[in-house]
């Protein structure tokens, strides 16, 4: 039995939804733990060290850049979710290692090639330690955004009777 979701479906709903959910959640969460100066952190990615000591339009740029990141994660998810249905049919286990990836392409590419030229996470420890959160505030909201949102994937399935049906 199918089920009919109601309401306005596509690209632009999904990676609105995921971007806005995503974004929120992991920015909270982040200045809960880190402080309300984290934008200013971001900022540093573009701005270099004296962003630390930016005011309220290096703030907003900080805060503008991850809601860029968090909607371009989105957007790739929601494309590759075009051809891997996957992402669709199992947005929990695939959101939690699009979480994950998230956090290690970051961590290990993004971080050490931005202007703060820290070299991503020092120890696995601390890897994990902000994987999880990446795993739970992103990638599920994506995943789940994607999912409810997204334009409907049309999937093919053949019953194994209906192929011996057509063989005789």
């Amino acid at each position: 039995m199918s089920r009919e979701v109601t309401g306005r479906r596509g690209a632009l709903w999904a990676i609105t939804a995921g971007g806005l959910s995503a974004g929120v959640l992991d920015l909270l969460v982040a200045c809960i733990q880190l402080g309300w100066d984290t934008p200013l952190l971001i900022a540093e990615g573009v701005l270099g060290p004296r962003a630390q000591h930016g005011g309220a339009g290096t703030w907003l740029l900080g805060v503008l850049l991850h809601f860029f990141i968090a909607f371009s994660v989105t957007a790739v998810y929601y494309a590759i979710s075009r051809k891997l249905v996957l992402l669709i049919t199992h947005p929990v286990l695939c959101g939690l290692f699009y979480g994950a990836a998230i956090t290690w392409v970051m961590d290990a590419i993004v971080i050490p090639f931005s202007r703060i030229h820290a070299p991503g996470f020092d120890n696995y420890h601390d890897l994990l330690q902000g994987m999880f959160p990446h795993m739970v505030l992103v990638g599920l909201p994506v995943a789940f955004s994607v999912q409810r949102f997204g334009e409907p994937k049309r999937i093919l399935v053949v019953r194994p009777d209906e192929i011996a049906d057509e063989r005789s």
